[in-house]
């Protein structure tokens, strides 16, 4: 089972031929809203690939509240624990895509509302073996506290350090795999991942607080996973892309729902890397992910299993 401790947003979204400067007022190309957030995409990811998760996290009392719930819901997230926090405004990011790539502004709203009630709530039934995911989009003594609750259970923590912040040891300390990309990496370690000497220097970095798995995901570079003292590259499928909102999201929701299969880390990650290229060639959040259908007949049909 995958439990998914973190953000739900609506997304506002402006498609723009350029990032507006200063004082500037820019038409749009193309203007949409859809449920999304890095924690919400991740449980939709899962969901969406085959896997069983459980959301825990917050909504607001306004109208976009039930459209977040239920759209998580629609894709097969158990949601019980999705609750509304009262007087309060629903997470919301305001998205700029500038020629497929995005800018994005939060209000985490409901979001920084969770609470340490809920994570005892929803982690109530979770056991040595289950998966825990969580970002940087809730409070920090929040994700601190899951982290030493789902460590005491025996579970397996994955954090996706975003947005990124310097850490302290008692969180990192209980982290098992840890999923930056290259800015978030040299936010995390000083270390930007442009070489293999580099990559090497900042794994070594995250090793210190003895996490066991790192992956660094580099965009049409590729990626990386560790596992001992093995660093091992994760080619990128080339394709074009058009969004990249969340494809981070689907890479870790994808890497989680392949390790709660059984299967080891770098066979995950070339998963999670075919299926996050499906995600940047369309538009939006969560209804980018692809089904776990979709990926498979890619990766029979390119040879990739």
């Amino acid at each position: 089972m995958i439990y998914v401790l973190g953000s739900i947003n609506m997304d506002m979204v402006a498609v723009t031929p350029y990032m507006p400067k200063e004082g500037e007022t820019l038409t749009a190309n193309k203007y949409y809203t859809n449920p999304g957030g890095k924690g919400a995409n991740q449980a939709s990811a899962i969901a969406k690939l085959g896997g069983k998760v459980k959301m825990i996290g917050k909504v607001g009392s306004d109208a976009y509240g039930p459209v977040m719930k239920n759209n998580l819901a629609s894709y097969g997230v158990d949601v019980e624990d999705v609750t509304v926090a009262e007087g309060c405004n629903s997470g919301i990011a305001i998205i700029i895509v500038v020629d497929g790539d995005n800018r994005i502004i939060l209000d985490p709203g409901a979001n920084f509302k969770v609470t340490k009630e809920d994570v005892d709530k929803g982690l109530c039934k979770a056991k040595s073996g289950d998966i825990l995911i969580m970002q940087l989009e809730i409070p920090m003594d929040i994700v601190t506290y899951a982290a030493d609750v789902a460590k005491k259970k025996g579970m397996t923590v994955i954090l996706n350090p975003a947005p990124a912040v310097p850490l302290g040891q008692d969180l990192l300390c209980n982290v098992d795999i840890i999923t930056p990309n290259e800015t978030e990496t040299e936010i995390l370690t000083n270390i930007l991942p442009e070489s293999e000497v580099e990559l090497a220097l900042a794994v070594k970095e995250f090793y210190k607080y003895g996490i066991k798995n790192v992956v660094i995901t580099m965009g049409s570079r590729g990626a990386i996973v560790t596992y001992g003292n093995n660093i091992v590259p994760i080619e990128a499928r080339k394709v074009k892309a058009v969004d990249t909102t969340s494809a981070g999201d689907t890479y870790v929701g994808a890497i989680a729902t392949k390790l709660d299969a059984g299967v080891d880390i770098v066979t995950a990650c070339k998963f999670a890397s075919v299926a996050s290229s499906v995600t940047v060639t369309r538009p939006g959040a969560a209804q980018s992910i692809p089904t776990i259908e979709e990926v498979e007949e890619i990766m029979v049909k390119e040879g990739r299993i």
